[in-house]
């Protein structure tokens, strides 16, 4: 199996599942609790918390960790928000829904949600952001690599735009994190999500990034765990886990993401010089090295991923949480695709375990697959698939 679906989730690094393997088998106490089983897993989370606020150049007292991104997510907008009752909260069209729907849930109780537009490129307009912010604005969230497209936004810039006029920034680095150099420092934004299971590590554990000073309130009441801002029992295992995938991801940061870029830079080439009728989607130069986004002129995108799947490929049309909504790209459609190219879509992301011979078999065998479905679209009049593109 080739696995090129590495912005939906990652295979988990044998480094961090030897870490992990302790805290489920003996050293399972409750950090809570104050014998020497409690205490060594209090050790642990203080040890992974460290980790994790190195890869971001945060302090550890500024990171809270959660069960993921989505929470993480729903944690900034909410525990920002609930301070602000009816206020302005500015996003971007092109989020992921784990942004999109607790905005909704906030239009409902009262607040007012503008949503900036992007370009062809996925690109956020930020130029007029400093006039739509307003004394109402309580918080700008604005993601920081697109999950389908793999577009980079300016984040520095749009911080820099918020704090002028006194507002605070989120941005979703769920996607970025693990494979670009993240300073919070140097970006000066004021929270920021991170996601395990993108950079190697396990699923159900993420982190959100407070900047010290930075009020939020609480969205899971009881126990006081997390510095009272996220009660309930610590997933050990997992926050060990997540910590040291950290500590791999930072440690191999720049060779990793030179590696990637390779593979990324063969990939592209080798599909639009031989395959005819397709466009490379995204941003060409502000992208994520391991995101590669196309769209096959004439194609079904889930016919391509089933007979992709039949050779032993995956992949994905665009992001897999939302996947069984089986509705059309909201990223796409922001861009200004048409529903047809929409439809012919394909997302190609890459992994640190992935190699060059297993690009240049994909590009194989995706050209076989697109001839045969190409062979039979009732589009195949109207393009001429047998030309170079």
């Amino acid at each position: 199996m080739i696995y090129l679906d590495n912005a939906a989730s990652t295979q988990i690094h044998n480094d961090v599942l030897d870490s992990m393997l302790p805290f489920l088998k003996e050293q399972y106490g409750n950090p809570s609790s104050i014998h020497r089983y409690g205490r060594l897993t209090r050790k642990a989370i203080h040890k992974a918390r460290k980790q994790i606020a190195s890869l971001i150049n945060a302090d550890p007292a500024e990171i809270l960790i959660t069960s993921g991104g989505t929470e993480s997510n729903n944690t900034a907008l909410v525990g920002i928000s609930s301070q602000f009752p009816s206020s302005q909260i500015i996003t971007s069209s092109i989020e992921h829904d784990a942004i999109l729907e607790p905005c909704k849930k906030l239009i409902s109780k009262g607040f007012q949600v503008i949503h900036l537009p992007v370009d062809e490129f996925g690109m956020v307009h930020i130029s007029n952001l400093e006039n739509i912010i307003s004394k109402k604005t309580s918080l700008v969230s604005v993601m920081f690599g697109n999950n389908e497209v793999g577009t980079i936004q300016p984040i520095a810039k749009i911080a820099k735009i918020c704090h002028k006029k006194e507002v605070l920034f989120h941005t979703d680095a769920i996607q970025a994190v693990g494979k670009l150099p993240v300073d919070v420092k140097e970006l000066d934004v004021d929270l920021l999500s991170i996601s395990s299971h993108k950079l190697h590590g396990p699923k159900g554990i993420g982190a959100l990034y407070i900047k010290e000073g930075v009020k939020i309130d609480p969205i899971i009441l009881g126990g006081g765990q997390e510095f009272r801002l996220r009660s309930g029992t610590e997933n050990v295992a997992s926050i060990v886990g997540f910590g040291q995938a950290c500590e791999i991801a930072q440690n191999n940061l720049i060779e990793n993401t030179s590696s990637i870029k390779k593979l990324q830079t063969l990939l592209v080439k080798k599909v639009l010089d031989e395959i005819p009728e397709t466009t490379f989607n995204g941003h060409l130069e502000s992208r994520l090295s391991n995101n590669a986004h196309f769209t096959f002129l004439g194609v079904n995108g889930e016919d391509l991923i089933i007979k992709l799947d039949e050779y032993g490929i995956a992949a994905s049309t665009g992001s897999a949480c939302s996947v069984n909504t089986q509705k059309a790209s909201h990223v796409l459609k922001s861009m200004g695709f048409s529903l047809e190219q929409i439809t012919g879509s394909l997302r190609l992301t890459i992994g640190i375990f992935n190699t060059e011979n297993e690009i240049n078999e994909t590009v194989e065998i995706l050209k076989k697959v697109v001839e045969e479905l190409r062979a039979v679209s009732p589009f195949k009049e109207k393009y001429s698939f047998g030309s170079k593109n």
